[in-house]
């Protein structure tokens, strides 16, 4: 199988976190992503981006400018055996009460706690990022808090974790929703190797913009794991189809920015219940005025 590296360059740490944010989110079969400095002192910072099919170099150089990054670079690289060296990287992840891990991983990954299978080949929808760890992280806090929940979105669910983990613990149906299509195949994909078929209903849309979503709504928790500046364009929405008294879960945001956010919501009417942060990101969990808050 071959593999492709897209890689660049740019300036400032905060920008390098915010791009490979971005080209997760963006391209949901990734392989995945690495970042580091050029060079000591100089505050440049590259970028590389793994993939097992030659990514759209358009897309690419879309996304490069306006992350302020120079072009991609793409190359091919030779077959080395690089998805068993991902399996041996990625171990199965402890989130609260959730255990997520890879097929190869099925027999170390233990009975105990709701175990949802995620193959490695979309390593950065299985829990190792800060993002999907600290969404995972505030669910099972809200569950452990006493919130009931019965209608769910899971928007911009990427791989289809944060829709499985909802669906197992609240035991309810749960809509899951993706602009990219083949976010839409992968989420749908792992749905069905989890048995979940029937409860987890996986759709294409952007932002809030499908019928089922309007239909379904208003909803008692939206989660949300995309970025910054969607979550400040669709604020209104998330106001909208949220009921008065819902839940968001929110990431995909750099700790520094997360007051911009924080200020956003609250003047639509959500309170800040529980501010989770790991690495350089936060999850923000906010709720309507009589909401159980998360402990």
């Amino acid at each position: 199988m071959a593999l492709f590296m897209a890689a660049t360059t740019l300036f400032g740490a905060d920008g390098a976190e915010t791009l490979a944010m971005s080209l997760e989110q963006r391209f949901p079969d990734i392989e995945g992503v690495a970042s580091g400095l050029v060079e000591n002192d100089s505050n440049v910072w590259e970028v590389a981006a793994f993939f097992g099919r030659k990514p759209g170099e358009v897309e690419l150089m879309l996304i490069a400018a306006a992350s302020g990054a120079r072009p991609f670079t793409i190359t091919e690289l030779p077959e080395t055996g690089w998805v068993e060296r991902v399996q041996r990287e990625l171990p199965p992840v402890h989130a609260g009460r959730f255990r997520l891990y890879g097929r190869h991983d099925a027999g170390r990954v233990g009975e105990n706690g709701i175990r949802l299978l995620i193959e490695a080949s979309t390593a950065f929808g299985t829990g190792h990022h800060e993002t999907t760890r600290g969404c995972l992280l505030a669910l099972d806090a809200l569950v452990g808090s006493g919130l009931a929940a019965e209608r769910i979105l899971d928007l911009g669910c990427g791989t289809g974790v944060l829709a499985m983990a909802s669906a197992r613990v609240f035991k309810t149906d749960v809509l899951a929703s993706d602009i990219d299509p083949t976010a839409v195949e992968t989420a749908k994909a792992n749905v069905n190797s989890n048995g979940l078929g029937g409860q987890v209903r996986v759709i294409e849309s952007a932002g809030f913009d499908h019928h089922e979503i309007r239909e379904t709504a208003p909803f008692d928790l939206i989660l949300a794991n995309i970025l910054e500046l969607p979550l400040i364009e669709l604020a209104p929405e998330f106001r909208k189809f949220t009921r008065p008294a819902g839940v968001l879960v929110l990431s995909g945001i750099l700790d520094a920015r997360a007051g911009r956010i924080i200020e956003r919501f609250s003047d639509l009417g959500f309170r800040l219940a529980d501010r989770r942060v790991l690495g350089d990101w936060a999850t923000l969990t906010l709720t309507g005025q009589s909401s159980v808050a998360a402990a």
